[in-house]
C-alpha cells in the first residue's frame, strides 16, 4: 500500500523503566494520532488468523536458531502472504506478519510505534523520526518499584533481563544496534529533563524535522 505523503510515523525504542512507552503516549495524544505498542499482537493475530498467544510468545524475541526455524518452515504451509492455517511458524514468519501490520498502518494514518523494529521495518518511510529514550538505572529501577511493586533486586534484574532481550531481538532483525545512537535520529536521557520534558523536547525535534507540530493535524 503506497504510503500518503502527508502521513508522518514516530518510532520509539527504550531502555525498560525509561518511561518510554509514557513518552510515546503522551506524544501520541498530543498530536491527535494513534499509538501502537502490544496492539500489534492483536492486530497481527486478526490478519493472519492465529491466536495472539502464538505473537506474545515471541514478542521482542529474536528467532530460535537455525535449525530450528528451518523445521518450522518446512512443517508450515506458510507461502507469501498466506498465513492462517499455521499451527508451527518460525518466529521469523510471525516477525514478518507484524511487519506487514505495521506497514500497512503507516500507510494509512499517522501514528507511534513502540518496539517492534518499527524504525528498521519503516526505514524507507519518507517522513520518520526515530527515536531512543534511555533514563539513569537508578530512575529506571525506582520506577519499576513503584510501577509494578516489585523489590529494587527484582527490578535490577528485570532490566537487565528484558534489555538483553529487546537489544537481541532488535539485532538480529535489524540492520542497526540497539540503543546506539548512530541507528536513530535522536536518543534522549528522560532522567534529565523528566517524562514530560521528554515528550516537550522530542515533539521539537518532530517539529523541525518534519514541520509537524501540536494542534496542526
Amino acid at each position: 500500500m503506497p504510503i500518503m505523503e502527508d502521513k508522518f510515523v514516530i518510532n520509539i525504542g527504550r531502555q525498560l523503566g525509561s518511561g518510554g512507552k509514557a513518552v510515546g503516549e503522551a506524544i501520541a495524544q498530543r498530536l491527535g494520532i494513534g499509538v501502537y505498542d502490544k496492539q500489534l499482537i492483536n492486530l497481527a493475530a486478526e490478519q493472519s488468523g492465529l491466536c495472539p498467544e502464538v505473537f506474545e510468545r515471541v514478542d521482542e524475541k529474536e528467532s530460535r536458531n537455525l535449525f530450528s526455524t528451518l523445521v518450522a518452515y518446512l512443517r508450515s504451509p506458510f507461502v507469501g502472504s498466506e498465513y492462517a492455517g499455521s499451527n508451527v511458524l518460525s518466529n521469523d514468519a510471525l516477525f514478518k506478519i507484524q511487519s506487514d501490520v505495521i506497514r500497512d498502518i503507516a500507510a494509512r494514518e499517522s501514528c507511534v510505534f513502540v518496539g517492534r523494529c518499527a524504525d528498521y521495518i519503516l526505514r524507507d518511510h519518507p517522513r520518520a523520526v526515530n527515536v531512543f529514550v534511555a533514563a539513569d538505572r537508578a530512575d529506571r529501577c525506582e520506577r519499576l518499584c513503584r510501577q509494578c511493586g516489585i523489590t529494587p533486586g527484582e527490578a535490577e534484574a528485570r532490566m537487565d533481563r528484558e534489555d538483553a532481550r529487546r537489544a537481541a531481538y532488535y539485532n538480529y532483525y535489524s540492520s542497526g544496534t540497539w540503543g546506539m545512537a548512530s541507528t536513530y535520529h535522536l536518543c534522549v536521557d528522560s532522567s534529565v529533563l523528566g517524562i514530560d520534558g521528554t515528550v516537550d523536547f522530542v515533539l521539537e525535534f518532530v517539529e523541525r524535522k518534519l514541520g509537524v507540530k501540536p494542534g496542526a493535524i
